[in-house]
């Protein structure tokens, strides 16, 4: 089983974000967000430009991104969250299971090209939901427990075979 979180195609808007120490013999370094000399004990880099901690912050929420992660996201001269850049330019599909929407920033389970909600992956026979590490089978785009499985295959007069 995988687990991952939305489906946008994000690969090639995410930068990485450094937490570096101001050593105190350099000279201090100008903040890309407010123009000012950096003369804190800490700064951020980040798209290759040097930032005050509370002046790289999501252009939506505003939350402090050094302190959210190791990632920024970047689309249409945005600097965004994780969650803000899937929210707005994410790619949003439906539930193999339940056809309802799953929304880009939520976590989904995927089985081939199949993506389902985190509570619809599940046995689609007996509805037993799975765990991590758990075995499930696909049969006609169906997700089945094991014990399913060697049923339907019992009365199809095929015997599973034990490895």
């Amino acid at each position: 089983m995988l687990m991952e979180g939305g489906r946008a195609a994000a690969a090639r808007n995410v930068s990485s974000i450094q937490m570096l120490s101001v050593q105190p013999d350099t000279k201090p370094k100008g903040c890309a967000g407010c123009n000012r000399k950096i003369k804190d004990r800490y700064l951020l880099k980040a798209l290759d430009k040097y930032w005050h901690e509370d002046c790289l912050k999501c252009a939506c929420c505003d939350c402090r991104l050094g302190e959210v992660g190791s990632t920024l996201y970047t689309k249409a001269n945005l600097i965004l969250c994780r969650r803000d850049y899937l929210r707005l330019f994410g790619v949003t599909g439906n539930c193999a299971a339940c056809s309802k929407l799953i929304p880009a920033f939520e976590m989904v389970m995927r089985a081939k090209d199949n993506v389902y909600h985190l509570d619809c992956f599940a046995c689609q026979l007996c509805n037993q939901r799975f765990c991590v590490g758990d075995k499930f089978f696909l049969k006609n785009n169906m997700i089945l427990c094991q014990t399913d499985y060697e049923e339907g295959l019992m009365k199809e007069g095929y015997a599973p075979q034990v490895r």
